[in-house]
């Protein structure tokens, strides 16, 4: 792969063609940054101090948290980088591990998402066996699976996208490596990897979010059997947070990968992007917490403690 390859270096176009929308873009993706990576260290604080939230669900959401700054600091600092001094030099190496690391975050957030929903599954459908089937041991083998799984999902990704010469323009039409625009730089026809990636990401993505639906199936038949209006609108509170960051996750994700890099377009995918990769996981904590009275009461605690 290194003899094929001759560009040395990337550009990275940042958030905007437009130098004017500097002011506005910096300080914008500056305040939600902040917001998100805020937020999530408040819930796996939160978490992690409060004994009464030492359940499953929670368990899911701190890592949840936790990968969700990970996925944003993988591309943000260095987008607002770019904007700020207009400079957007990244060098073959790093735009490899930005990739790689990019992709790792975002898969293992796809099926820790797939296992979370396996989870309420289990607590609506299976109540009085649920402490049993998930415990600490099988929340621990969930979350290793869905990085592991992360990690070599996005090391096939990888490779299949540097696996092509890149010997022409260096310019990326994104603010960070992403498989779509960096693949239409190759010097020669990707069309074949192009498909190859295509067919491997529908696989184990949509089997992913199949599950997920699924699981939701499952959730639905039951809350609907469901006597009295009041447990029927708390069994549906504790699925709506997640179903919420599935909808917006897949959608704009989709929207990205599942169509050819040829149709590329790059407002349209930096628009997506943005929603899936620098919205949704910023404002994750605030979907989680804002109808979830206990997360709201342990996040009160830990900031008011006295008052509490």
């Amino acid at each position: 792969m290194s003899n094929q390859t001759r560009v040395t270096h990337f550009i990275l176009r940042g958030f905007s063609d437009v130098p004017e929308l500097r002011l506005v873009v910096i300080p914008f993706f500056l305040l939600v940054y902040s917001f998100g990576l805020l937020g999530n260290i408040s819930i796996v604080t939160a978490v992690t101090r409060e004994s009464r939230l030492h359940s499953p669900m929670y368990f899911f959401l701190k890592n949840l948290s936790f990968l969700d700054m990970c996925y944003t600091s993988a591309t943000i600092p260095k987008a607002l980088v770019i904007s700020f001094t207009g400079s957007g030099v990244i060098s073959y190496r790093q735009c490899v591990a930005q990739l790689y690391i990019f992709f790792t975050l975002a898969c293992t957030e796809c099926f820790l998402l797939t296992a979370m929903a396996y989870d309420r599954c289990l607590a609506i459908l299976r109540p009085l066996l649920y402490g049993v089937i998930m415990n600490q041991r099988r929340c621990s083998e969930l979350v290793a699976a869905a990085w592991v799984s992360g990690a070599i999902y996005s090391a096939f990704h990888t490779f299949n996208t540097f696996s092509l010469p890149y010997c022409g323009p260096n310019v990326i039409e994104h603010f960070f490596c992403d498989i779509p625009p960096v693949m239409r730089l190759s010097c020669t026809d990707y069309h074949v990897n192009e498909e190859v990636g295509f067919a491997v990401g529908s696989c184990i993505l949509m089997s992913s979010f199949a599950l997920t639906v699924l699981s939701y199936v499952g959730i639905v038949s039951t809350v609907v059997r469901i006597p009295s209006v009041e447990g029927r609108g708390k069994a549906f509170s504790t699925c709506s947070s997640h179903l919420t960051t599935v909808v917006l996750f897949y959608g704009t994700g989709s929207f990205v990968y599942l169509r050819p890099a040829s149709q590329y377009s790059p407002t349209q995918g930096r628009l997506a992007s943005i929603f899936y990769s620098v919205l949704t996981p910023s404002l994750n904590p605030l979907v989680y917490c804002v109808r979830n009275k206990d997360m709201k009461f342990a996040l009160q605690k830990l900031y008011c403690q006295r008052k509490c």
